[in-house]
């Protein structure tokens, strides 16, 4: 299936389940912008980058996992009980953390060296948690079997990771443009949430490309 179809089948779903993704996901996205706001505005830009690193920790596996899970169960045709998303969430958030501390840390490692490295150890690790929530794999079982699922389909999935992105680094870029340089704590506090929030999709996007690998009889 190519990128463009993969999109297509993920805009679909991610519409039809906006209502439930929102009321799942974006309250733990509005705390986590408004915990960076907050600690940017005691600490300065200069002093709060670690910060809001940790922070990102703290929050991105909490509503990622969610999110995962509950794509998994829609797939399965059941109906999630957001209670007890959020609760198997929680129990995999250790584990998850870990994951995403030593993906941001490889990332980032690959991103200093030029961007050609960075982009694609983002890419051997893209099924990492897919593999930790849905297998129960610990961190660095799910980025080896994640470097391992993604052989042979690396274009691929960097076009759909260039299909999700690039709109929406335009629409950040545009919002930056048009929104004055002094913004309100509220209107940024909103901006910032949005953006977090439709960045959810890539996840989508991704799930729906790691169910056609791992089982290409089974749709999103």
């Amino acid at each position: 299936m190519n990128p463009l179809t993969i999109i297509q089948d993920s805009l679909y779903f991610f519409r039809r389940h906006f209502v439930s993704i929102v009321t799942l996901c974006l309250p733990l996205v509005i705390l986590e912008a408004l915990t960076k706001q907050m600690l940017a505005s005691a600490t300065g830009p200069d002093g709060s980058a670690s910060w809001q690193l940790l922070i990102g920790l703290l929050f991105y596996p909490l509503y990622t996992g969610a999110l995962i899970l509950f794509l998994a169960a829609k797939t399965r045709g059941e109906p999630p009980s957001k209670r007890d998303l959020l609760a198997a969430t929680l129990r995999l958030w250790p584990t998850f953390a870990v994951l995403t501390a030593l993906s941001t840390l490889l990332i980032m490692a690959g991103l200093s060296l030029f961007i050609v490295p960075g982009v694609w150890v983002m890419i051997k690790l893209v099924f990492s948690e897919y593999l930790l929530v849905l297998r129960g794999l610990g961190p660095l079982d799910a980025m080896r079997e994640s470097f391992k699922m993604t052989q042979g389909h690396l274009l691929r999935i960097l076009g759909c990771v260039l299909f999700v992105y690039i709109p929406l680094s335009i629409l950040e870029g545009l919002s930056l443009y048009v929104l004055p340089d002094q913004q309100s704590p509220l209107l940024s506090l909103t901006v910032d949430s949005v953006s977090s929030f439709l960045q959810l999709f890539i996840s989508v996007v991704m799930f729906r490309l790691f169910m056609l690998i791992d089982e290409p009889a089974q749709p999103v």
